[in-house]
Protein backbone atom coordinates (compact mmCIF):
# COMPACT_ATOMS: atom_id res chain seq x y z
CA UNK A 1 0.00 0.00 0.00
CA UNK A 2 1.20 3.01 -1.19
CA UNK A 3 1.63 6.39 0.80
CA UNK A 4 -1.62 8.09 -0.82
CA UNK A 5 -3.40 4.80 -0.09
CA UNK A 6 -2.42 5.32 4.07
CA UNK A 7 -3.66 8.40 4.03
CA UNK A 8 -7.19 7.77 2.31
CA UNK A 9 -7.51 4.84 4.33
CA UNK A 10 -6.90 6.59 7.47
CA UNK A 11 -9.47 9.91 6.64
CA UNK A 12 -12.10 6.83 5.96
CA UNK A 13 -11.45 5.17 9.56
CA UNK A 14 -12.06 9.07 11.07
CA UNK A 15 -8.41 10.72 10.93
CA UNK A 16 -8.50 14.02 11.17
CA UNK A 17 -4.89 14.91 9.93
CA UNK A 18 -1.72 13.06 9.31
CA UNK A 19 1.98 13.90 9.57
CA UNK A 20 4.18 12.09 6.55
CA UNK A 21 7.61 10.39 6.76
CA UNK A 22 10.17 10.68 8.18
CA UNK A 23 8.06 13.25 11.04
CA UNK A 24 9.59 16.67 10.62
CA UNK A 25 9.91 17.64 14.82
CA UNK A 26 8.96 21.74 13.96
CA UNK A 27 5.63 19.88 11.61
CA UNK A 28 4.86 17.75 14.71
CA UNK A 29 4.84 20.48 17.00
CA UNK A 30 2.71 22.65 15.22
CA UNK A 31 0.39 19.91 14.37
CA UNK A 32 -0.11 19.27 18.11
CA UNK A 33 -0.43 23.16 19.36
CA UNK A 34 -3.26 23.28 16.59
CA UNK A 35 -5.14 20.14 18.35
CA UNK A 36 -4.06 21.70 22.06
CA UNK A 37 -5.75 25.19 20.29
CA UNK A 38 -8.80 23.41 18.91
CA UNK A 39 -9.62 21.48 21.69
CA UNK A 40 -9.48 24.76 24.07
CA UNK A 41 -11.54 26.52 21.68
CA UNK A 42 -13.87 23.71 22.20
CA UNK A 43 -14.03 23.68 25.68
CA UNK A 44 -14.60 27.64 25.46
CA UNK A 45 -17.82 26.55 23.62
CA UNK A 46 -19.07 24.11 25.88
CA UNK A 47 -18.35 26.53 28.78
CA UNK A 48 -19.72 29.80 26.86
CA UNK A 49 -23.06 27.34 25.86
CA UNK A 50 -23.40 26.25 29.24
CA UNK A 51 -23.18 29.93 31.16
CA UNK A 52 -25.50 31.08 28.31
CA UNK A 53 -28.06 28.15 29.52
CA UNK A 54 -28.16 29.38 32.93
CA UNK A 55 -28.53 33.09 32.13
CA UNK A 56 -31.22 31.65 30.32
CA UNK A 57 -32.78 30.26 33.20
CA UNK A 58 -31.92 32.82 35.58
CA UNK A 59 -33.63 35.38 32.64
CA UNK A 60 -36.42 33.12 32.78
CA UNK A 61 -37.16 32.70 36.22
CA UNK A 62 -36.94 36.68 36.27
CA UNK A 63 -39.39 36.97 33.54
CA UNK A 64 -42.12 34.88 35.13
CA UNK A 65 -41.42 36.87 38.42
CA UNK A 66 -42.15 39.48 36.99
CA UNK A 67 -45.29 38.42 34.55
CA UNK A 68 -46.71 37.50 37.96
CA UNK A 69 -46.33 40.49 39.54
CA UNK A 70 -47.97 41.99 36.35
CA UNK A 71 -50.77 39.48 36.86
CA UNK A 72 -51.58 40.28 40.45
CA UNK A 73 -51.46 44.03 39.93
CA UNK A 74 -53.62 43.57 36.84
CA UNK A 75 -56.22 41.74 38.97
CA UNK A 76 -56.39 44.30 41.53
CA UNK A 77 -57.16 46.94 38.84
CA UNK A 78 -59.99 45.31 37.68
CA UNK A 79 -60.98 44.62 41.01
CA UNK A 80 -60.63 48.23 41.47
CA UNK A 81 -62.18 49.52 38.19
CA UNK A 82 -65.18 46.68 38.61
CA UNK A 83 -66.01 48.61 41.74
CA UNK A 84 -66.17 51.87 40.04
CA UNK A 85 -68.16 50.81 37.53
CA UNK A 86 -70.47 48.89 39.69
CA UNK A 87 -70.71 52.22 42.04
CA UNK A 88 -71.47 53.74 39.05
CA UNK A 89 -73.96 52.24 37.60
CA UNK A 90 -76.08 51.69 40.87
CA UNK A 91 -75.94 55.08 41.76
CA UNK A 92 -78.31 55.70 38.94
CA UNK A 93 -80.24 52.79 38.95
CA UNK A 94 -81.26 54.23 42.68
CA UNK A 95 -82.45 57.39 41.31
CA UNK A 96 -84.39 55.33 38.09
CA UNK A 97 -86.07 52.27 39.19
CA UNK A 98 -86.93 51.36 35.62
CA UNK A 99 -83.18 51.76 34.54
CA UNK A 100 -82.06 49.07 37.31
CA UNK A 101 -80.87 46.26 34.99
CA UNK A 102 -81.21 48.07 32.27
CA UNK A 103 -77.24 48.66 31.53
CA UNK A 104 -76.04 45.11 32.45
CA UNK A 105 -78.94 43.64 30.20
CA UNK A 106 -77.63 45.72 27.11
CA UNK A 107 -74.42 44.86 28.14
CA UNK A 108 -75.00 41.36 28.36
CA UNK A 109 -76.40 41.30 24.30
CA UNK A 110 -73.87 43.77 23.21
CA UNK A 111 -71.40 41.09 24.37
CA UNK A 112 -73.19 38.29 23.01
CA UNK A 113 -73.26 40.25 19.56
CA UNK A 114 -70.03 41.37 19.90
CA UNK A 115 -68.85 37.80 19.71
CA UNK A 116 -70.94 36.97 17.08
CA UNK A 117 -69.19 39.31 15.04
CA UNK A 118 -65.39 38.18 16.20
CA UNK A 119 -64.67 41.20 18.08
CA UNK A 120 -61.33 40.51 20.03
CA UNK A 121 -61.53 39.63 23.89
CA UNK A 122 -60.29 42.66 25.45
CA UNK A 123 -62.49 44.62 22.52
CA UNK A 124 -65.35 42.78 24.68
CA UNK A 125 -64.46 43.50 28.34
CA UNK A 126 -64.66 47.47 27.00
CA UNK A 127 -67.64 46.70 25.60
CA UNK A 128 -68.91 45.14 28.59
CA UNK A 129 -68.06 47.90 30.52
CA UNK A 130 -69.42 50.42 28.42
CA UNK A 131 -72.57 48.82 28.10
CA UNK A 132 -72.52 48.68 32.49
CA UNK A 133 -71.98 52.46 31.88
CA UNK A 134 -74.15 54.14 28.90
CA UNK A 135 -76.85 55.70 30.48
CA UNK A 136 -75.28 56.88 33.73
CA UNK A 137 -75.48 61.04 32.08
CA UNK A 138 -79.32 60.17 32.44
CA UNK A 139 -78.07 60.72 36.46
CA UNK A 140 -78.25 64.55 35.44
CA UNK A 141 -82.05 63.85 33.96
CA UNK A 142 -84.80 65.08 36.02
CA UNK A 143 -86.90 62.10 37.80
CA UNK A 144 -90.09 63.30 36.58
CA UNK A 145 -88.88 62.95 33.57
CA UNK A 146 -87.48 59.62 33.36
CA UNK A 147 -90.79 58.02 35.38
CA UNK A 148 -92.98 60.22 33.51
CA UNK A 149 -96.09 57.39 32.98
CA UNK A 150 -96.68 58.92 29.45
CA UNK A 151 -95.35 59.99 26.33
CA UNK A 152 -92.81 62.61 27.12
CA UNK A 153 -93.31 66.12 24.87
CA UNK A 154 -89.92 67.52 22.65
CA UNK A 155 -88.66 69.54 25.37
CA UNK A 156 -88.13 66.73 27.54
CA UNK A 157 -86.56 64.77 25.23
CA UNK A 158 -84.16 67.43 24.29
CA UNK A 159 -83.49 67.11 28.16
CA UNK A 160 -83.10 63.29 28.03
CA UNK A 161 -80.82 63.43 25.06
CA UNK A 162 -77.77 65.64 26.68
CA UNK A 163 -77.44 62.42 28.44
CA UNK A 164 -74.86 61.35 26.59
CA UNK A 165 -72.77 64.20 26.12
CA UNK A 166 -73.35 64.12 30.11
CA UNK A 167 -72.36 60.59 30.27
CA UNK A 168 -69.19 61.41 28.30
CA UNK A 169 -68.01 64.21 30.50
CA UNK A 170 -68.48 61.95 33.68
CA UNK A 171 -66.24 59.26 32.24
CA UNK A 172 -63.80 61.08 30.58
CA UNK A 173 -61.80 61.71 33.35
CA UNK A 174 -61.51 57.65 34.37
CA UNK A 175 -58.80 56.18 32.73
CA UNK A 176 -60.58 53.03 31.33
CA UNK A 177 -58.17 50.76 29.12
CA UNK A 178 -60.91 51.42 26.25
CA UNK A 179 -62.52 54.57 25.14
CA UNK A 180 -65.58 53.54 27.29
CA UNK A 181 -66.28 57.53 26.91
CA UNK A 182 -66.34 57.34 23.48
CA UNK A 183 -68.65 54.87 22.86
CA UNK A 184 -71.40 56.37 25.99
CA UNK A 185 -71.19 59.53 24.27
CA UNK A 186 -71.78 58.03 20.42
CA UNK A 187 -74.09 55.11 21.46
CA UNK A 188 -77.27 57.14 20.19
CA UNK A 189 -75.57 57.69 16.66
CA UNK A 190 -77.91 56.42 13.50
CA UNK A 191 -75.87 54.49 11.13
CA UNK A 192 -77.58 56.98 8.41
CA UNK A 193 -76.37 59.96 10.65
CA UNK A 194 -79.99 60.92 11.76
CA UNK A 195 -79.01 60.25 15.38
CA UNK A 196 -77.27 62.28 18.15
CA UNK A 197 -75.06 64.42 19.84
CA UNK A 198 -72.96 64.62 16.61
CA UNK A 199 -74.83 63.21 13.70
CA UNK A 200 -71.90 60.75 13.02
CA UNK A 201 -72.77 58.03 10.40
CA UNK A 202 -71.60 54.78 9.37
CA UNK A 203 -67.80 54.38 10.23
CA UNK A 204 -67.17 57.29 11.60
CA UNK A 205 -69.50 55.95 14.75
CA UNK A 206 -67.23 52.88 16.73
CA UNK A 207 -68.25 50.23 16.36
CA UNK A 208 -68.58 49.48 19.85
CA UNK A 209 -71.26 52.50 20.11
CA UNK A 210 -72.83 50.69 16.89
CA UNK A 211 -73.50 47.29 19.28
CA UNK A 212 -74.63 49.48 21.99
CA UNK A 213 -77.47 50.86 19.83
CA UNK A 214 -78.71 48.01 18.67
CA UNK A 215 -78.33 45.98 22.13
CA UNK A 216 -80.07 49.17 23.72
CA UNK A 217 -82.54 49.77 21.24
CA UNK A 218 -83.84 45.57 21.38
CA UNK A 219 -83.62 45.59 25.52
CA UNK A 220 -85.48 48.58 26.30
CA UNK A 221 -88.23 47.73 23.50
CA UNK A 222 -88.06 44.15 25.57
CA UNK A 223 -88.81 45.86 28.80
CA UNK A 224 -91.05 47.63 30.69
CA UNK A 225 -91.26 51.36 30.72
CA UNK A 226 -93.34 54.31 32.70
CA UNK A 227 -95.25 54.59 29.26
CA UNK A 228 -95.76 51.50 28.20
CA UNK A 229 -95.58 47.86 28.62
CA UNK A 230 -92.79 45.33 27.31
CA UNK A 231 -93.08 45.18 23.46
CA UNK A 232 -91.42 41.53 23.41
CA UNK A 233 -88.62 40.54 21.53
CA UNK A 234 -90.40 39.70 18.34
CA UNK A 235 -91.33 43.36 17.88
CA UNK A 236 -87.87 44.43 18.95
CA UNK A 237 -86.39 42.35 16.48
CA UNK A 238 -88.62 43.50 13.72
CA UNK A 239 -87.69 47.01 14.56
CA UNK A 240 -83.94 46.79 14.06
CA UNK A 241 -84.59 44.87 11.02
CA UNK A 242 -86.82 47.66 9.38
CA UNK A 243 -84.03 50.18 10.48
CA UNK A 244 -81.67 48.41 9.07
CA UNK A 245 -78.92 50.25 7.02
CA UNK A 246 -80.97 53.08 8.51
CA UNK A 247 -80.32 53.74 12.07
CA UNK A 248 -78.59 50.57 12.90
CA UNK A 249 -75.81 49.03 11.04
CA UNK A 250 -77.05 45.75 9.20
CA UNK A 251 -73.80 44.08 9.93
CA UNK A 252 -74.77 44.34 13.77
CA UNK A 253 -78.55 43.50 13.04
CA UNK A 254 -77.95 40.49 11.46
CA UNK A 255 -75.58 39.61 14.04
CA UNK A 256 -78.22 40.36 16.57
CA UNK A 257 -80.60 38.22 14.98
CA UNK A 258 -78.43 34.80 15.03
CA UNK A 259 -78.09 35.59 18.55
CA UNK A 260 -81.19 35.06 19.60
CA UNK A 261 -82.93 32.99 16.75
CA UNK A 262 -79.85 30.73 16.19
CA UNK A 263 -78.02 31.05 19.34
CA UNK A 264 -80.97 31.36 21.64
CA UNK A 265 -79.71 34.57 23.84
CA UNK A 266 -82.23 35.10 26.21
CA UNK A 267 -81.72 38.06 29.07
CA UNK A 268 -80.47 37.16 32.39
Amino acid sequence: MDEMESIMRCIEMGAADYLPKPFNPLLLQARINASLATKWLHDQEEISRQRIEEYNRVLEGRVQEQLQQLQESFAKLRKTLDGTVLALSSALERRDPYTAGHQQRVAQLACAIAKEIGLPEDRIEGLRVAGILHDIGKISVPFDILSKPGRIIKEEFNIIKIHSQVGYDILKSIEFPWEVAKFVLQHHESFDGSGYPAGLARENISLEARILKVADVVEAMASHRPYRASLGISKALEEILEKRGLHFDPAIVDACIIVFQEKGFAFD
